[in-house]
């Protein structure tokens, strides 16, 4: 029986999203030392010393049906630039989640990420089917948050004493987990909306 969301490649103008493969470990780990993103207390970003790891744990539960994860290609230069996946995949109810979503610094900010989360939405809402696409990130990762909105999602809560952080900056403490989602129904308005915003990068 095939993945409900199977390795495939999405391909935009400023972005495309290829299945992650070892071959990538160089390019990502050159890529998380651009702003030393590991350090962020109050997310998970691989440093470069666990990058192969990082790789590795996501293509296993790639195998178990529970991920599929991408890197994400400047194709101004044909080199990884972060990684994103569809997780906490949930084929019964034709549910995921777009997140592990992190980019060096000099693309943040970009139509690169707009694009990214472009090709995902579409795919996921209109060819795997979905009824909902969710995002989940740490109350105190503001930048998140507020992309995340700007797409146009909406906040359906907070889970409180989520998960207990394990960054030796912030080793014990409690996180809030921000859950947001994009319904069926809000696609169409949501796409119409990213479209607009990307046509405004190509004015």
């Amino acid at each position: 029986m095939p993945a409900f969301a199977a390795p495939t490649t999405l391909s935009g103008t400023h972005v495309r999203l290829e299945p992650l493969h070892a071959s990538h470990a160089a390019d990502l780990q050159e890529a998380v030392r651009d702003g030393e993103l590991w350090q962020l207390w109050y997310t998970a970003i691989p440093s470069p010393q666990g990058m192969a790891a990082e790789i590795t744990r996501r293509l296993d539960l790639q195998a178990k049906g529970s991920m599929c994860p991408f890197a994400v290609i400047d194709p101004a230069t044909n080199q990884a630039v972060g990684m994103t996946t569809y997780m906490n995949i949930d084929a019964a109810n034709r549910r995921v989640e777009i997140g592990s979503t992190w980019y060096r610094q000099s693309v943040q900010r970009s139509p690169l990420n707009t694009e990214a989360k472009r090709l995902l939405l579409a795919h996921a809402f209109e060819q795997l089917n979905c009824i909902a696409v969710e995002f989940r990130t740490h109350f105190f990762n503001q930048q998140s948050r507020r992309a995340i909105e700007r797409l146009g999602a909406k906040l359906d809560g907070v889970l409180r004493s989520h998960q207990i952080n394990p960054h030796p900056l912030g080793a014990g403490a409690l996180r809030d987990t921000c859950v947001y989602s994009i319904i069926a129904s809000e696609w169409p308005n949501v796409k119409t909306h990213l479209d607009y915003q990307l046509a405004r990068v190509r004015a």
